[in-house]
């Protein structure tokens, strides 16, 4: 079902409401609303810090309502999905998740996403902008049913080294031998709840899927087997904190989709953001495939990298030298965390080439504003390995009973 309030002119639009929102408002303290899709979302609802260490050391729920669900079916899903995408969808096994992106004709990046295989005919493409023009347009001559049913879902994520112990307790017998990346489907609570390992924090997780008319049974339930075991709703804040730990790369922070660039040289493709290993080009023909063909056979001119920075504060939209004088800019940074469980300054950054690769010395110019004044530093700063921070939970079949 297509959201018709999104074909409506912007200053008609009201801000929606998550199926979820009237659950968990009254938990709402500090007011910090912002909007996502065109949805009433929070920022952090009493403390981010607090809510960060939720999902490090318990559970914490995000509401991700407002992300777009498509629903593609139809005896062609398959082999559609195949050419639109850069990784091969024909490996995929039913019930399983895999992380996705999709590029134009010139191998530029148009969104990432999550893909959940049902069955060789159903699938659903889950991602943060809007994609069904894209979609539509790129099905023409195959015989395959797409619809937006972002409305009709509800989704929340769980994540945090508690969150299996809280879903068994809600009844989801079996639950902890999902695998990362599997799904299945429950009915415990007298509805179904498809429940799928996966998650934006880089720690152990779940994301729960539920018919928008069952949300608040949904809430109701996981909050009460939830609540001796210190579940707490989480905004985005301490999400972002948790994902730039992770590695994990965000739409419009460290890349913007082609569609929206004006400026020359602004997009990116999936070897300049580190996603080689999404690109398959033995599994025949996809869109952007002699593109990235091209890309592949030439070293990237910039790509992502992290950074470990020496001192403690965040070197937020830094600018990256060769040098401590800053004579050469060779980079800068996307996104930048003092890492609450590293106690480490890192950051993800472009890097000019050779700079991303080995283990040279560079330097980033910082800009800090304290008692009222403007004060400028630069440190000293090196690549190194990413995810920052991979918990062994993350992976563990089936997890630690906590």
């Amino acid at each position: 079902m297509t959201n018709v309030n999104n074909q409506r002119p912007l200053y008609e639009r009201p801000i929606l409401e998550t199926a979820f929102y009237p659950s968990y408002k009254h938990l709402i303290q500090n007011d910090q609303y912002e909007e996502w899709g065109g949805y009433t979302t929070l920022a952090s609802f009493a403390s981010e810090g607090q809510e960060y260490f939720s999902v490090r050391n318990a559970c914490g729920v995000y509401d991700i309502c407002p992300m777009l669900k498509y629903r593609i079916s139809g005896s062609d899903a398959e082999r559609f999905l195949n050419r639109l995408m850069t990784r091969n969808i024909k490996k995929m096994l039913p019930d399983r998740v895999v992380y996705c992106v999709w590029c134009d004709d010139n191998g530029h990046l148009i969104e990432d996403g999550t893909l959940f295989k049902f069955s060789e005919t159903e699938f659903r493409l889950c991602c943060a902008e809007h994609q069904i023009e894209w979609l539509l347009d790129s099905a023409i001559g195959y015989d395959v049913d797409i619809e937006d049913v972002s409305t009709d879902i509800a989704a929340l994520a769980a994540q945090g080294p508690v969150s299996c112990s809280v879903l068994k307790k809600m009844g989801f017998s079996g639950v902890d031998n999902l695998k990362p990346f599997q799904l299945a489907v429950f009915s415990q609570l007298g509805f179904d709840v498809m429940i799928s390992r996966t998650g934006f924090t880089g720690d152990l997780g779940y994301e729960l899927w539920v018919n928008s008319s069952d949300a608040a049974a949904l809430w109701e339930a996981l909050f009460e087997a939830g609540k001796s075991r210190g579940i707490r709703m989480i905004g985005s804040t301490a999400l972002d904190m948790l994902r730039i730990e992770a590695g994990l790369i965000m739409v419009d922070v460290e890349f913007m989709s082609c569609f929206h660039t004006v400026r020359h040289l602004r997009e990116k493709n999936p070897f300049e953001l580190g996603l080689h290993w999404l690109v398959d080009f033995n599994k025949g023909p996809f869109i952007g495939r002699q593109a990235l063909l091209k890309a592949k056979q030439n070293k990237p001119q910039r790509q992502l990298v992290g950074l470990d920075i020496d001192w403690n504060k965040q070197a937020d939209s830094a600018l990256i030298y060769d040098s401590k004088d800053c004579s050469r800019q060779i980079g800068e940074i996307t996104s930048a965390l003092w890492s609450p469980v590293l106690k480490q300054n890192i950051a993800l950054a472009f890097l000019d080439a050779p700079f991303y690769e080995g283990n040279k010395s560079m330097w980033a110019e910082v800009y800090l504003h304290r008692e009222c004044l403007w004060e400028r530093k630069v440190f000293e700063c090196r690549v190194t390995p990413k995810p920052f921070y991979s918990p062994e939970r993350k992976s563990l079949t089936p997890p630690e009973d906590l």
